[in-house]
Formats: structure tokens, sequence, C-alpha cells
């Protein structure tokens, strides 16, 4: 996006602008390839965009036909100039962490006509079981009758607000196209600490507690074991 000189406003919005219609077009293209997520790094030579998805083999294509047409596409679309923009697929590690990819699962899961808590408990129960504390996933819409109603899972412990949540919850929203109408979905999950911040957020929970073991004592002595001690120290 080189352009003529603009004020800080209308770069912040086209910005803005270019990361959202980016990652509505890759979520559309890559939804069944566990899209998860696009980063844009700008550098003085190239704009590098990094789309992080469950499946990259499938990102990337046969003999990364996908991934090159894709950049001409992104090219022509958002007029970069010739090789200025390059594509790249990143591996997410932890697919169970990763709000965008379960949503997805879940989406594809009701257009197969999986039944609707069937297909939830199955997404909850795999969060769970890969290492996070809490998830919670909320779907809404025309379920069974005629009218629409939301339902609730959840399952282990989810904090909502803070600074935590910026880093501990990753949240994602996801529309399913039905025969009897649209059915909205909510994944919100809490990942678990991770010193390392690999599988999870290296910033320790403010509210969290450690409780150390107890420090080996010798046993308080008696007034006449002190005196004993005494003299055969003398």
């Amino acid at each position: 996006m080189q352009q003529a000189q603009i004020s800080k406003k209308r770069k912040f919005v086209a910005d803005g602008v270019f990361n959202a219609e980016l990652n509505e077009f890759l979520s559309r293209t890559l939804g069944e390839d566990g899209y998860a997520g696009v980063e844009v790094r700008v550098t003085p030579i190239r704009t590098e965009i990094i789309i992080r998805a469950t499946r990259t083999r499938e990102v990337l294509g046969e003999k990364g036909r996908r991934i090159r047409e894709l950049t001409s596409l992104v090219q022509k679309r958002f007029g970069f100039p010739e090789n200025s923009v390059e594509l790249f697929a990143e591996r997410v590690e932890n697919r169970a962490a990763c709000a965008m990819a379960q949503c997805e699962s879940l989406r594809f899961k009701l257009l197969g006509g999986l039944a609707v808590r069937r297909a939830c408990y199955g997404v909850v129960r795999f969060i769970m079981e890969n290492g996070a504390k809490g998830c919670e996933v909320i779907i809404s819409g025309k379920l069974r009758a005629q009218r629409a109603k939301a339902q609730k899972f959840k399952d282990g412990y989810l904090i909502s607000t803070g600074e935590p949540k910026k880093h501990y919850i990753s949240e994602a929203v996801r529309h399913v196209l039905m025969r009897q109408g649209v059915i909205g979905i909510k994944v919100k999950i809490m990942m678990s600490h991770d010193p390392e911040g690999k599988m999870g957020p290296a910033l320790q929970l403010p509210d969290n507690i450690i409780v150390h073991e107890p420090k080996e004592e010798l046993p308080p002595m008696m007034p006449q074991q002190q005196e004993e001690y005494a003299a055969e120290e003398a």
C-alpha cells in the first residue's frame, strides 16, 4: 500500500481497512484448511503476510501453487507493485487453543448435519483435553424450532475482564448459513499459563497464589533436653 504522503489518521484507517478485508478474504478462502489469523509485516523492501493455519500443506498447495495464486490475488486487489508482497504459511502449534480454528471446525460439523449439542460438546471436550484452562461455546439462531434461541456450553475457569483477558482469552465468531437461517457461533478459550510462552501466555495471572511446601523443621526441644544439650556442649 505505497501511497503519497497521507496523514497519520488516514494511514491508521487505511491499515485497519486493509487488515479487515485481508482477514475476511483469507477466512473465506482458507476456512476449510484451519485458517487461524493473519499477520502483516511491512519492511522497506517488501510487505510480508504471514497466514496462520492448522493445515499448512493445504494452504501452500501442490508445489506452492495455491500460495502463489493467493499472492497474485492480494497483489492485484490492493495494488502492490510487482514482487513487493510475499505470503507465508505458519503452522499453529496447538490448534485446541486457537478459537478461530475451533470455530471453523464447529461450523463444518454443523454444515455436515451433526446435531448442535453433540457438535458443541465435542468441541468443548477437545479443547479441555488439550490443556486449556476453560472454554465457552455460545450458539444462537433457529436451532430446532422456528423460534430462535441461544445455548451456552461452558467448562473450566474463564475470566472475562481486565488486563489478563487480552493475553489469556482467544475469541472468535462465525456465521453458519444453514437451510433454516443463519446460526451464530462464538468460541472463547482461556489458555493455561506457560513460562516459555509457547503453548500459552508467559504472563502470570495477577491473582494466582503459589502455596509453597512447608520447610522441614526440627521438633521443638523440652527444657530438660536443652539443659542436657548445653551440658554436652560444655
